[in-house]
């Protein structure tokens, strides 16, 4: 039997469509700017004051948003108590080239890694789980 959710075809043409940004909230923005930049070498592409909504938003990633999906950051004004990340939220991946030499570089940062590097059960490919300044997991994916 046919599920008439799932057999229906979109009419819209989605070849031109492309995937712009991941959006997570963050307590101390420049905090989150410093550990995207500095441990994972993204780049601010840029940053968006909101007087009216009473927040910021920075842009970050590894080339331009015309051709790149990037990181949006949003932080509240005057939101101190962390958020809470639910159980739907899964996480971001960045390829990495050695995922040991970064690890044992990240590490020695201070940045906090829960699930250290090697493959998972049933797979060759290394990956590795950090976090961020809010809790965000980030897997690194070893790609030559």
């Amino acid at each position: 039997m046919a599920d008439t959710e799932t057999d229906v075809k979109t009419t819209v043409d989605t070849g031109k469509f492309r995937l712009l940004h991941t959006m997570l909230r963050v307590i101390d923005l420049e905090r989150s700017i410093d550990f995207y930049t500095r441990h994972l070498g993204m780049k601010l592409l840029r940053r968006v004051e909101n007087e009216h909504g009473r927040f910021t938003l920075a842009f970050l990633g590894y080339g331009d948003e015309e051709s790149h999906s990037v990181i949006e950051l949003t932080c509240n004004w005057g939101r101190t108590d962390p958020y809470e990340i639910g159980t739907a939220y899964g996480h971001i991946a960045i390829a990495v080239p050695d995922i040991y030499a970064v690890c044992a570089a990240l590490e020695k940062a201070g940045v906090r890694i829960p699930r250290p590097p090697g493959p998972m059960k049933g797979g060759r490919r290394p990956i590795a789980f950090i976090e961020d300044p809010d809790g965000y997991r980030i897997e690194l994916v070893e790609r030559a």
